[in-house]
């Protein structure tokens, strides 16, 4: 499990949480993977971090119990994709493995990927995805029966469209590749020469084309998306919390201790724990952290961390609120859009 990097993207917040941490639906990104690994049966984990963001990590992972896994952690420089599976030897020893990216999420397991690799005995099978912009991607070549015949990372001159979206799985084949491979013009040791590598030297890798949505959030954006597909798909209508004078409508969320006051939720949308939300109204694709406030305020297709407050702000959208974070409005303003990290402060 890769839960390192800087995530430049989505700086501010990055400078104090790991993207992998950044919650969409009120649940960490990384949660969600974890959560798909654990319906493989898979229990020896091992969680590649970064010095930075390390403790982050741990902090929300501890020992893994809460997925039945025992958990390794593994300090990794941010040197490449096959630099973290040679730190991480060790740990894996002879052993077959699934790497996942902590911060991409799909709406499909990976449970039967991980059924064709043992059923096939394959030395590597990669998931890929059609995208738009191949050149922003590694992109794979494939024969007629999906088997890999080339690869490359980020194609000035695409040779097609699959991308591969950062779920992998290999025999102990792979460290032999990696052996062999030299840096990228980057100074990283690129995943995509090493599968490259073992298709050259004839190990059975193949690809599998994913047949579901996968959101890379690497940016605001991906974040917004993401957190729409989970609250779509996965949200299901729970008041815990006190509502009053309130219209709840469709499927809304609402976490113990959360108090919704003389305002209309409607879903999909989350409200956390001891959250307040008085004299506003929460659209869908919203969701509100734990310990936020909204008052006198507007909010639609947003994602608040914890203990923000958002007041008097007549329309706040396509936004993304860093934790204890505060907006507020001292006179009339149109639409606002925001990506703005932890404890910052906006007065508009």
């Amino acid at each position: 499990m890769l839960s390192g990097g800087k995530g430049t993207r989505l700086r501010p917040l990055t400078f104090t949480c790991a993207k992998q941490l950044i919650p969409v639906a009120n649940k960490p990104i990384l949660g969600y993977v974890l959560d798909q690994i654990k319906e493989t049966g898979i229990t020896n984990v091992g969680v590649i971090t970064a010095p930075e963001t390390q403790q982050n990590v741990k902090d929300y992972v501890q020992n893994g119990s809460e997925w039945g896994f025992n958990v390794a952690y593994i300090p990794q420089k941010p040197l490449g994709l096959a630099h973290a599976v040679k730190t991480a030897q060790p740990f894996l020893t002879e052993d077959s493995f699934v790497m996942c990216l902590g911060d991409n999420v799909t709406g499909q397991g990976i449970k039967g990927f991980v059924e064709k690799f043992q059923n096939q005995n394959l030395d590597a099978l990669i998931i890929l995805k059609e995208v738009d912009d191949p050149t922003r991607f590694g992109i794979a070549q494939l024969d007629n029966e999906g088997t890999i015949v080339r690869l490359v990372e980020k194609p000035k001159t695409p040779m097609g469209n699959l991308a591969i979206i950062g779920t992998y799985l290999f025999s102990s084949k792979v460290h032999q590749a990696i052996e062999h491979i030299k840096p990228s013009w980057r100074g990283e040791l690129e995943i995509t020469d090493a599968v490259q590598e073992m298709a050259n030297r004839g190990f059975k890798v193949k690809a599998e084309i994913l047949n579901s949505w996968w959101l890379d959030t690497g940016k605001k954006d991906d974040i917004l998306s993401a957190n729409a597909k989970i609250l779509d798909e996965y949200v299901k209508r729970n008041v815990e919390g006190e509502v009053e004078n309130s219209a709840i409508e469709g499927r809304v969320n609402i976490a113990q201790g959360a108090k919704v006051v003389n305002s209309t939720v409607r879903g999909p949308s989350v409200i956390g724990r001891n959250a307040v939300v008085k004299d506003s109204f929460i659209g869908p694709y919203t969701s509100v952290g734990d310990n936020s406030h909204v008052i006198q305020s507007h909010l639609e297709y947003s994602v608040l961390l914890e203990n923000v407050v958002v007041e008097n702000v007549e329309r706040l959208e396509d936004s993304l609120v860093g934790k204890n974070a505060k907006v507020s409005r001292n006179k009339k303003a149109s639409t606002i859009k925001l990506h703005i990290g932890d404890f910052s402060e906006v007065n508009v």
